[in-house]
């Protein structure tokens, strides 16, 4: 006589099954909620932002450097205007950034951006910048692109991070697709035109 297959086996297969699938889902929403995580704490050299300047300045000055990556893919000349700026803690800094499309058609881009050392993040806040939205250079264009941000004060109250006398932060350009759908028709277009 066969023994029946039992109804525990079964089970224990749609668990695994179930847990393959829970597993699977988690790898996909890893990046989305490391980012969120990074956004919100610093951790990284993630920039924290904000819609205010700091209400505090101190009687210090930090040392700020920028730095500029283009993906070799993005026909971009991206670079600083100023390769450093010296500020108080806590006072609104602007700076300003070029970006050149070099290539015969629109060219979308957006940044990522961090800074150093990795444990600064948590006190550099923006206020605003051209790495929060994506930006689109028309054939030949050059536009400068600000970022305003300061040092949070609370740097000094922190054990870890009182020797810090210099902050950089950088950008890395990559190409993206044009999400305005006339530029995107437009840039569509571009190559019929030469």
């Amino acid at each position: 006589m066969q023994k029946k297959p039992s109804n525990s086996n079964a089970k224990t297969a749609a668990m695994f099954g179930g847990v393959a699938v829970f597993m699977v889902g988690l790898s996909f929403a890893a990046i989305p909620l490391y980012e969120a995580f990074c956004r919100i704490t610093g951790f990284g050299g993630t920039p924290l932002r904000s819609d205010v300047a700091s209400t505090r300045v101190l009687n210090e000055a930090i040392k700020v450097r920028f730095d500029s990556n283009t993906d070799p893919k993005l026909p971009w000349i991206f670079k600083p205007v100023q390769t450093e700026m010296e500020l108080p803690i806590g006072e609104t800094g602007l700076a300003f950034y070029t970006a050149t499309n070099t290539s015969d058609r629109p060219v979308a881009g957006t940044s990522t951006f961090n800074v150093t050392p990795l444990k600064i993040g948590g006190y550099f806040v923006k206020i605003d910048c051209f790495c929060f939205t994506e930006q689109v250079l028309m054939p030949g264009e050059s536009v400068e692109m600000p970022v305003s941000f300061y040092v949070d004060p609370a740097i000094r109250d922190d054990r870890e991070t009182e020797e810090v006398k210099g902050i950089t932060l950088s950008y890395t350009f990559f190409e993206t697709e044009i999400s305005d759908p006339e530029l995107a028709a437009l840039a569509a277009k571009a190559p019929a035109l030469n």
